[in-house]
């Protein structure tokens, strides 16, 4: 197995940020959309703080305009645009051609709602499965890894929804030739936007030397 990435999404807090930072993690996720207790406020001088942070960076967003998500890649100095609303395989292939990297996220309940992924194969560099819900931004419940069998796309994903500690026994046992990476939030949290990142390194050490391990890197 090839070197998991680790994203950890939900950061908004100066010093979290800058703590996080120095985990083995890969990517770190930054809001971008009002309604969530974890966006990160618009025009705050977190964007230096932002921008200098040496991990991949990933803009999140629900149904935003391009001109918003152009903005604040420049701004922020985003590597991703991690897109969880209704956006159009056409916005996502616009996107694509102004130069931004696309993560498409779907959340899933049963094999079904992963049909509607074949539409954005050309137009997104990654995908995120989530677990199914009523509102944007996640429910911090796990759903059946089981249904991802029925996803045979091309397309790499990250797997997400309700992650935590816990979590690690299954996801070194979980297999899908197209999974690619985990995404970390409410889980490691103690309170919305504020990661423990005691419990953060914990997690992550286990992850990679187990992983390490079973394929003798």
């Amino acid at each position: 197995m090839k070197r998991l990435t680790i994203k950890v999404c939900g950061m908004r807090e100066v010093e979290n940020i800058r703590a996080v930072a120095r985990l083995d993690a890969d990517w770190m996720g930054f809001v971008f959309y009002p309604a969530s207790p974890r966006c990160v406020p618009d025009g705050d001088t977190r964007a230096a703080v932002i921008r200098r942070c040496r991990k991949t960076k990933v803009g999140v967003f629900v149904n935003a305009g391009m001109e918003e998500m152009l903005e604040k890649v420049t701004r922020y100095g985003l590597d991703y645009l991690q897109l969880h609303g209704c956006e159009s395989p056409g916005l996502c292939e616009a996107l694509q051609q102004a130069g931004c990297r696309v993560i498409k996220a779907f959340p899933v309940a049963t094999a079904a709602d992963l049909e509607q992924t074949a539409t954005y194969e050309s137009c997104a560099a990654c995908f995120l499965f989530d677990t199914k819900c009523d509102t944007y931004g996640g429910s911090g419940k796990c759903f059946d890894w089981q249904t991802l069998e029925a996803y045979a796309g091309r397309t790499p994903f990250l797997l997400g929804g309700g992650l935590r500690p816990e979590s690690a026994e299954e996801l070194l046992r979980f297999r899908h030739p197209q999974w690619t990476g985990i995404d970390l939030n409410s889980g490691f949290e103690t309170a919305p936007a504020l990661k423990d990142t005691a419990r953060l390194e914990r997690f992550i050490h286990r992850l990679r030397n187990e992983t390490n391990q079973k394929t003798g890197i």
